[in-house]
């Protein structure tokens, strides 16, 4: 693993719930991305999620106030393929992960 992906791998282990859906709505519509995952199903899972979860996301969409997300995207867009790939990985399985546990708990 390359250090730019441990690099964002640990400014996604920092990122709160609504930071990882937000971000994984970016990478899934983003045209400068080359992720080999069927984007518009995680797309519409993780917005469904977000709406639940998120009151200021139900409202409007502002992407200019998530400063980690936006950072994250750009880094994300600097690395190769497979450096995508793999990060995209790490925060598909980061996701499900927390909310299986959210689920456990209630």
């Amino acid at each position: 693993m390359s250090e730019e992906v441990k690099f964002v791998i640990d400014i996604i282990k920092r990122m709160s719930i609504n930071e990882k859906l937000r971000l994984a709505l970016n990478m899934t519509i983003s045209n400068y991305l080359s992720l080999e995952y069927d984007t518009t199903e995680l797309c519409y899972h993780y917005d469904c999620i977000l709406r639940e979860i998120d009151e200021d996301y139900r409202k409007c969409y502002e992407s200019h106030k998530f400063f980690t997300v936006n950072f994250t995207m750009a880094k994300l867009i600097e690395m190769k393929k497979e450096g995508q790939n793999q990060v995209a990985l790490f925060l598909f399985n980061e996701i499900e992960t927390k909310l299986n546990k959210t689920k456990q708990a209630i």
